[in-house]
C-alpha cells in the first residue's frame, strides 16, 4: 500500500521560521513577536497599555498575560489614562471580582495611580512619548545578540528609567520591567541576529 505524504501544515511553516526561542510556545507568542515585539511605539494609549502590562506581569508568565490582554483592554478603558485616572475605590472593588485580569490589589491601584502620574508626565512634557524616548536618545538601540542568553535583563538605560518613574510616583517600574517594557515598545532592538524580525526592524530605523 502506497504511503500518502501530506505537506506541512501553516502552523509547521511557520515553526520552521528562525525566531527568537522564547515565543515559540504557541502561535500567539508567535503573532506577538512577529508583529509587535520590538516595533517603536510612539502612541500615548499604546505606550500606557504596555506600561500597565509589563506592570502586571511582575512574578507572572508574559503568555498569560497576553490571554487576559483583551479583559484587560475592556476593564481598562482602553487603556486611556485620562479614563483610567478617574477611576475610584468602587472602581478598585469591582475590578477586584473581575476574573478575567490578574486580580491583584496592589497591581489594580498602582495602575490608577500611575494614570494619574503618567497624566502629569503628558502636561509637563507634551507626550508621554517625549518623555520615555529621552532614555535611548529618542531613538531604537540596536542590539546584534547572537542568542537569547545574551539578552540581559535590564541595562543602564532601563536603570535610569526606573529611578525618575519611581520619582515621579510610578509603581511596579523596577529596572527589569522597564527593559521589558522597552523591548515591548521597541526603545531597543532584542531580537536575536538569526531572528527573521532582527534584520527588518533594524533597516526601518
Amino acid at each position: 500500500m502506497k504511503s500518502t505524504v501530506h505537506p506541512p501544515s501553516d502552523a509547521a511553516k511557520r515553526q520552521e521560521i528562525p525566531r527568537c526561542k522564547w515565543c515559540l510556545g504557541s502561535e500567539q507568542y508567535m503573532e506577538y513577536h512577529d508583529k509587535e515585539w520590538g516595533v517603536p511605539v510612539h502612541g500615548e494609549q499604546h505606550l500606557f497599555e504596555f506600561l500597565t502590562l509589563e506592570g502586571a506581569q511582575a512574578g507572572l508568565s508574559w503568555s498569560t498575560i497576553l490571554a487576559k490582554r483583551d479583559n484587560f483592554r475592556a476593564a481598562f478603558a482602553e487603556f486611556d489614562p485620562a479614563k483610567v485616572a478617574r477611576f475610584t475605590a468602587r472602581d478598585t472593588n469591582k475590578l477586584m471580582l473581575n476574573a478575567g485580569i490578574v486580580r491583584n490589589r496592589l497591581k489594580i491601584e498602582s495602575t490608577i495611580s500611575n494614570a494619574r502620574a503618567f497624566l502629569d508626565v503628558q502636561k509637563e512634557f507634551g507626550s508621554f512619548d517625549s518623555y520615555i524616548w529621552q532614555f535611548t536618545g529618542g531613538k531604537p538601540l540596536e542590539n546584534r545578540w547572537k542568542t537569547m542568553s545574551n539578552v540581559p535583563a535590564s541595562s543602564t538605560e532601563s536603570d535610569a528609567m526606573s529611578r525618575d518613574l519611581k520619582k515621579r510616583g510610578f509603581r511596579f517600574v523596577g529596572s527589569t520591567i522597564c527593559y521589558a517594557f522597552m523591548q515591548a515598545v521597541g526603545m531597543v532592538n532584542d531580537h536575536i541576529l538569526t531572528c527573521w524580525r532582527h534584520a527588518p526592524l533594524t533597516k526601518k530605523r
